[in-house]
């Protein structure tokens, strides 16, 4: 077992594959399921949007699922499509509550696809949840296909993301809307490197260099694949900070820690000490929501 999140990344560094898919497919499979989700509701793998009042990591990721719906503007009789979906509670969430036609979820990490096909089995509502495993570049659908396509805190690990934006654009229907939660740097001159906590490890190994920057190129970017309307709110103070401190607190919460293993509980423990460089890894990252729309 892996002492500590510092040896962890230096573990990291020594055995991801050159491969990029492989490597952020390897990055969702390190941690154990127990431990991913101990004392959790529902598999959310955001940081969560932390409104007023909340203190529940599962509360806030189904937050950000809503927000995220919202932007995209998903609604009764839409198809949508969701790429680098995780275990797809978002996708159960807005079938429920928006009434979609139809959800076609993309994900590389066979492990998520098979966990969400098996959930929307199990609900009876396969036919309108279709996971599948696949490329958020290259996207296996025809032109013009989808009314929605979202991105839920995954579009960084695309590489490039600049191929996912044209797949997008080419599968929307005209004015059909592109929503994105992402992760770039606050400004565009912080390089990749300068997190330095073990906790962001992740950032170095599985980020593609030709997706970190400002959110100006990002607009940029999204102009130049054809897209219209485009805004990019950043988010970052009700994510980062929120999500830092419900992670640190629960370690000392009787009911939390009775979840888990006195070695579960160590790794844990050990992996949010390095606090002083956590602050100043947070205070070079941005949250951001995109909205863009294809013109028609």
């Amino acid at each position: 077992m892996v002492e500590s999140v510092r040896e962890l990344g230096k573990f990291l560094s020594r055995v991801v594959p050159l491969d990029p898919e492989l490597r952020v497919r390897q990055l969702y499979g390190l941690a154990p399921v127990d431990l991913e989700f101990a004392a959790r509701s529902t598999t959310y793998m955001n940081y969560g949007y932390w409104e007023d009042g909340c203190a529940d990591i599962d509360e806030a990721g189904e937050a950000m699922a809503r927000l995220l719906g919202d932007a995209a503007g998903i609604t009764r009789g839409d198809t949508v499509l969701d790429v680098g979906f995780g275990h797809g509670d978002q996708d159960f969430l807005w079938l429920r509550e928006r009434d979609p036609a139809r959800v076609l979820g993309l994900n590389i990490t066979p492990s998520h696809v098979a966990s969400a096909r098996a959930r929307a089995e199990a609900d009876g509502v396969a036919d309108r949840l279709d996971f599948r495993e696949g490329s958020a570049t290259e996207v296996p659908f025809p032109d013009g296909m989808f009314d929605r396509v979202v991105a839920l805190e995954c579009a960084f690990h695309f590489r490039p993301r600049t191929a996912f934006l044209a797949e997008a654009f080419r599968v929307l229907r005209p004015g059909g809307t592109l929503a994105v939660l992402d992760v770039l740097p606050v400004e565009k001159d912080i390089p990749q490197s300068a997190l330095r906590s073990p906790y962001f490890s992740w950032v170095n190994t599985t980020i593609d260099a030709a997706n970190w920057h400002d959110g100006d190129e990002y607009r940029d970017r999204l102009a130049v694949a054809g897209y219209t309307d485009i805004s990019l709110e950043s988010i970052r103070d009700r994510v980062y900070q929120p999500y830092r401190d419900h992670m640190v607190n629960r370690l000392s919460d009787p009911g939390f820690v009775a979840e888990l293993t006195p070695e579960q509980h160590e790794i844990l423990v050990k992996s949010w000490s390095w606090q002083q460089q956590l602050d100043e890894d947070l205070a070079k990252l941005d949250y951001v929501l995109v909205v863009a729309r294809k013109p028609g």
